[in-house]
């Protein structure tokens, strides 16, 4: 056998055995539940028994890592299916519409995300030994790179730090910062180096993602979002719709819309209250936009979720 072969066959049985083991870990970890935000910081664990219908939800900037099961995600009119392959990488706040494909009692889809802080990015992206990032192609603020031995192994050693809790407080750092190490050398790393490259275009239209996301019950004056970019109207919308593929008024209507479902299934409020909360005045717009996105009146939607067990409803509430 040449040793190239070799080389690939020695691999791949070592990403196939890391594999397992964070199949293992994120198994003894998440238990019977769905979703557990574990002690290391940034750091969560989801389970799933079988397909699920389409949900709509936020996906935060982080590195998702399916180690069994496979998802699919959409967004605007492009889908996105990543399994145990590739890695899902999200570098800005952004509503899509995700659902489990394959998962069952016997082999359940099975994952983990860590949130990525944009000051560890910058910090990494500040050394010599970081390359220049090329230029970017237009494109979603999202996207699945191939699962490489080396972050795999990264995230199996930050699994492994739950087992010695005294560890954590010195040791995730160091592993995080490898983590972003490898998915900014990757090649959907360019993407994120420039939404945290200050100047850089992506970056001054993700503070403004990042501020219709803080704000969305305010009203939205594009005027007022442009001058946060320190760009034209039209330039921003341009820009904002080849990250988000949304307009900034569709963006802040998906953060609205899944904000006052969140509020009606853990804090049981009403739905006309929930729908001034999040920045509605008309109710009956409410009730429109509100079924169109999730498939059921408010009042429904928030009878089936509140019928479920506390810590399914936060779930699907959160996603």
């Amino acid at each position: 056998m040449p040793d190239s072969a070799r080389t690939f066959a020695a691999e791949s049985k070592w990403l196939e055995a890391l594999k397992e083991e964070l199949t293992d870990r994120i198994a003894a970890q998440v238990g019977e539940e769905e979703r557990r935000i574990t002690v290391v910081p940034g750091l969560t664990v989801h389970r799933r028994t079988a397909p699920t219908p389409p949900c709509s939800m936020t996906y935060e900037p982080s590195v998702i890592l399916t180690a069994q099961g496979c998802k699919q995600v959409q967004i605007g009119g492009q889908t996105i299916t990543y399994g145990s392959s590739h890695y899902l990488l999200a570098s800005v706040a952004l509503p899509a519409v995700a659902r489990v494909v394959e998962a069952s009692e016997q082999a359940p889809c099975l994952a983990v995300s860590l949130k990525l802080r944009m000051q560890v990015v910058r910090e990494l992206l500040g050394r010599e030994e970081i390359a220049v990032a090329p230029t970017v192609e237009k494109g979603l603020a999202v996207g699945v790179g191939e699962l490489t031995v080396e972050l795999l192994d990264s995230f199996c050693r930050l699994m492994r730090l739950l087992d010695r809790p005294h560890e954590i407080g010195f040791l995730h750092g160091l592993i995080e910062r490898e983590i972003v190490f490898r998915v900014l050398e990757g090649p959907g790393g360019a993407r994120l180096r420039a939404i945290a490259t200050l100047g850089d275009q992506s970056q001054r239209t993700s503070k403004v993602i990042a501020w219709i996301k803080e704000n969305y019950a305010k009203p939205l004056r594009v005027e007022e979002l442009a001058e946060i970019a320190g760009m034209g109207v039209s330039t921003l919308h341009h820009h904002f719709r080849a990250l988000t593929a949304m307009s900034p008024l569709q963006y802040q209507k998906q953060i609205r819309l899944q904000e006052a479902r969140a509020r009606m299934s853990i804090q049981g409020l009403d739905a006309g209250s929930a729908a001034l909360e999040v920045g509605y005045e008309s109710a009956s717009q409410f009730t429109r936009e509100y079924k169109r996105l999730f498939g059921q009146t408010p009042m429904r939607d928030s009878r089936i979720l509140r019928s479920a067990e506390p810590a399914r409803v936060e779930a699907l509430a959160a996603r």
